[in-house]
């Protein structure tokens, strides 16, 4: 049997994952059934379940690895194209991640499946806050700046999901940035 070599599998499993995120966003994470999972991805279980465990990681390493990229978007390209990154995802991907929170809440394996998957990402908050620092005011603690834009996105992902109006984003991340940017010195 030949073997696949990692660049191979690393492509596998990018497939996977795009595939299976399509799935739960069309689905919900109950209405994606590892046979829906079978057909979108086109491989059987045991090749799904080759890369993950189960459909319960799957879906976690597909809502992590989500938040992660619009989180680097942010810090690497600026809070307008976050906005922009989230108007142009699915909404119905969104209310999936709408799902998760909710689990986060209510299902102690689920938040500590999260947990372990982030606990990386988590552990370099501090560098992340710290890439913040030089571009909002410093008269509020960067925490408490990276909470609002937080709520702000968050609260974009929301109304997207409930197909209300789009703001004009110009607008809006004119007025988030006026608010948190870092002021001139007098």
């Amino acid at each position: 049997m030949p073997k696949i070599s990692e660049e191979r599998k690393s492509e596998r499993r990018a497939d996977i994952v795009e595939a299976a995120r399509r799935c739960f966003a069309r689905h919900g994470y109950e209405g994606a059934t590892v046979a829906r999972l079978e057909e979108a991805t086109g491989l059987s279980r045991g090749a799904i379940f080759n890369y993950f465990p189960n459909k319960e990681a799957l879906f976690v390493e597909i809502a992590v690895a989500s938040s992660e990229r619009l989180t680097s978007l942010w810090l690497e390209h600026g809070f307008r194209a976050l906005l922009g990154a989230i108007v142009h995802e699915d909404p119905d991907w969104l209310a999936v991640q709408l799902e998760a929170t909710r689990r986060l809440r209510t299902d102690p394996e689920f938040r500590r499946l999260v947990e372990e998957r982030e606990r990386e990402f988590v552990e370099r908050r501090d560098e992340r806050l710290a890439r913040l620092r030089p571009q909002v005011r410093d008269d509020v603690p960067v925490e408490t700046t990276a909470i609002f834009l937080s709520l702000v996105a968050n609260g974009l992902a929301l109304r997207l999901t409930m197909d209300d109006p789009q703001p004009d984003l110009d607008q809006l991340a004119e007025l988030v940035e006026t608010g948190v940017g870092r002021r001139p010195a007098r």
